[in-house]
């Protein structure tokens, strides 16, 4: 595609940065804030971005500054555009962990944080000690909308999360199988736990959806079965679940990994569950404005190597 120098050269660059801190913050204010201008600069430049779109792009209402279908449409072009240049301007310089400073905002789940995070960081402070990392525990629905907001950098989920668009890059970092988790002092069962004894004793479930009916794949392998389980307690939290079971004659179906660290911790009794369960895959997370970014390539292939040594 041919360049139109004259009308290129027309567009002030900080007109685009400014642009996607509007589109970030939905305020005039936090946006100059964001990019360290008056609010009245701010406020000159909006105006100048309409003229060049012409289109209003933010309209007030009640709850603040709204996105206008055109603005909405733009969200991506821009912030993708704004990658591309500075993935230009930085590509040549070398990227140095041992020196480099920076944050990174990452989302997970519990229990990825208790599997993964106590690793990397370790890592971390010995190979990087400038590398920061800011968690955020993430449900179901919004992840691919903080990562399209620029609100995170990575993030590990389940693959019942969301598939998402092109530039929602995913990669693979293991399956998990399932384990059944209980007190057998409190509930009088020696492993391995049979169907019969299964169904009969009350349930924790961990589910991250959202919703009144929460249900797992453990109610839609016994329904094939024609049969159903009694779930007392439900949590999005992994982090509670031992202490519930090591205090209540109850049970839990979890993930392998996590249940044989609690179980190792607290005395648990482990068994495999006497149906079967399919397996669900984890994988790490990003936007695709950050595929060439050094430091954000390095961290992703950190991750990838520390888990694979789980």
């Amino acid at each position: 595609m041919d360049i139109d120098a004259v009308n290129l050269a027309r567009i002030d660059l900080n007109l685009l940065v400014h642009f996607d801190a509007l589109l970030t913050e939905r305020s005039v204010t936090r946006a100059a804030a964001r990019v360290g201008i008056g609010q009245s600069a701010m406020s000159h430049n909006l105006a100048r971005l309409r003229e060049l779109f012409d289109d209003e792009l933010l309209t007030r209402g009640p709850d603040g500054l709204r996105l206008t279908p055109r603005a909405m449409t733009l969200v991506e072009p821009v912030r993708t555009a704004l990658a591309q240049i500075q993935s230009l301007v930085s590509r040549d310089k070398a990227f140095d962990p041992a020196t480099a400073a920076r944050t990174f905002r990452f989302g997970l789940p519990d229990s990825m944080e208790i599997l993964v995070i106590p690793a990397l960081l370790a890592r971390l402070r010995e190979v990087a000690p400038g590398i920061h990392l800011r968690l955020y525990n993430i449900g179901s629905s919004p992840l691919l909308d903080r990562l399209d907001a620029d609100e995170l950098d990575l993030a590990i989920g389940y693959d019942v999360f969301p598939q998402g668009q092109a530039h929602h890059k995913r990669r693979r970092l293991f399956t998990e199988t399932y384990l059944c988790m209980f007190s057998a002092e409190r509930t009088g069962i020696v492993p391995p736990i049979s169907l019969d004894d299964y169904v009969r004793l009350p349930h924790v479930l961990t589910s991250l959806r959202p919703g009144r009916s929460a249900r797992g794949v453990v109610d839609e392998a016994l329904e094939k079965l024609g049969l159903q389980r009694s779930v007392v307690l439900t949590t999005p939290r992994f982090l509670t679940v031992p202490s519930l079971v090591a205090r209540a004659p109850v049970i839990v179906t979890m993930h392998a990994r996590l249940a044989r660290l609690f179980a190792a911790e607290l005395g648990l009794s482990l068994s495999p569950p006497p149906l079967e369960l399919r397996e669900v895959a984890v994988s790490l997370l990003w936007h695709a404005s950050y595929d060439h970014d050094p430091a954000h390539i390095w961290l992703r292939r950190l991750v990838i190597q520390l888990v694979a040594d789980l």
